[in-house]
Formats: structure tokens, C-alpha cells, sequence
């Protein structure tokens, strides 16, 4: 057999700009010609952060996954997840890189509406109260999506100790978060993924 891609070496030392040029080959981030179309917050722009063709992409989680481990490493938190569907392959590929770097950490989903039947809970998973969290979302924008999930994990008794995002879109969400969590990272911000497309478009 040959060598193991490139992506399954030296997994720890993942950083935040080796997601662009997959971010880049996957379209996750594209000018959007009219009409464009509206994030949750009901917001335009020129630009559409859509992570999801990254986030569900092997290579793209794998390096996801190492990136937010490497991100809340610090943390003693027992579990990560956020609000359907953004969330979701962002909290699994962080699950499944904990386990095979020593530190497992569960992942939960948090549901945008309660169930009308069976234990009819937001969250998803083996979570429980007082267990330490940390709450996952793919772009931020207003922060009413991450401050919704921060919300039902508080109602389900978890202790919110993070907020990470994978592009924060730089129009306020961060602040309106901020005064719900203390702690807000981003993997990237809209600024380096403009710099980054600039110069390969200039």
C-alpha cells in the first residue's frame, strides 16, 4: 500500500486556514448572485458562508474535528453540540476525533423546536445535567441560532462553558453572544476568509 493521504498525518497540528483551500474546492463559500439567499437571521449578502459541503466532506471533517480538539483541549467539558442542522457533523467529527486522540467528548443535538412525543426534549443524546458543554455552530451572524441552542442546553441543567464557531461573519453576532457566554472563539473570521479568496482571486 502507499502512503495514507496527507490529511491523516500529523492530525494535532491541523490549523485554521488549512480549511480554505477545502473550503475553496468545495464551494462552501461563494459569491451569490441574485437572489441571494437568506441566512436564519433573515440577513443577505454578497457573500454565502455555507459550510455544510465542508463540514460533511471526509477530509473536511477530519480536519474539523482536529481543529475544534485542538480548541476546547483546555476545557474540561464532557460533551459538544449545538442547534440542527449546522451543528450537527461539526459536534460528530469532534466526537470522533476526541476518542482517538484520548479525551473523549460526546456530542448532542439540539433540536430548533421540543418534541411532541416520546421524552419530548431539545436534546439529543446522553447528555445530562450539570455535565460541562461546549456550544458548537457552523456561521454566526445575528448569534440568534447559537443563543438559541445556549438557551435549550441551560433548560436541559448543562453548563455552557464555550461557544465555537467556524466562521464568524463579523456583523455583531459575537457581541450578542458574548453577553450570554464570555467565552466566543471562531475557527476563522470573515475577514481572513475574504483575505484568503482575495488573494487567490488577485
Amino acid at each position: 500500500m502507499g502512503s495514507p493521504p496527507r490529511w491523516t498525518t500529523r492530525k494535532a497540528a491541523a490549523g485554521p486556514r488549512q480549511i480554505l483551500p477545502k473550503s475553496s474546492e468545495t464551494a462552501a463559500i461563494s459569491r451569490a448572485p441574485p437572489p441571494r439567499p437568506p441566512y436564519a437571521s433573515g440577513r443577505k449578502s454578497n457573500f454565502y458562508f455555507n459550510c455544510k459541503p465542508t463540514t460533511l466532506d471526509p477530509e473536511g471533517m477530519n480536519l474539523i474535528g482536529h481543529l475544534l480538539f485542538n480548541m476546547i483541549e483546555d476545557l474540561d467539558v464532557t460533551a459538544a453540540g449545538g442547534l440542527t442542522l449546522g451543528a450537527d457533523p461539526m459536534a460528530n467529527a469532534l466526537s470522533v476525533i476526541s476518542f482517538q486522540r484520548g479525551k473523549p467528548v460526546k456530542s448532542f443535538i439540539v433540536r430548533k423546536e421540543t418534541k411532541d412525543h416520546g421524552t419530548k426534549s431539545r436534546i439529543e443524546g446522553t447528555v445530562k445535567a450539570g455535565e460541562s458543554v461546549v456550544i458548537l455552530d457552523d456561521v454566526i451572524t445575528t448569534g440568534g441560532s447559537t443563543i438559541a441552542a445556549i438557551a435549550a442546553a441551560r433548560e436541559a441543567g448543562l453548563n455552557v462553558k464555550r461557544v465555537i464557531a467556524l466562521v464568524d461573519r463579523e456583523e455583531g453576532g459575537r457581541e450578542n453572544i458574548e453577553k450570554e457566554v464570555s467565552d466566543v472563539r471562531a475557527v476563522l473570521t470573515r475577514t481572513e476568509v475574504m483575505a484568503y479568496y482575495s488573494g487567490k482571486t488577485g
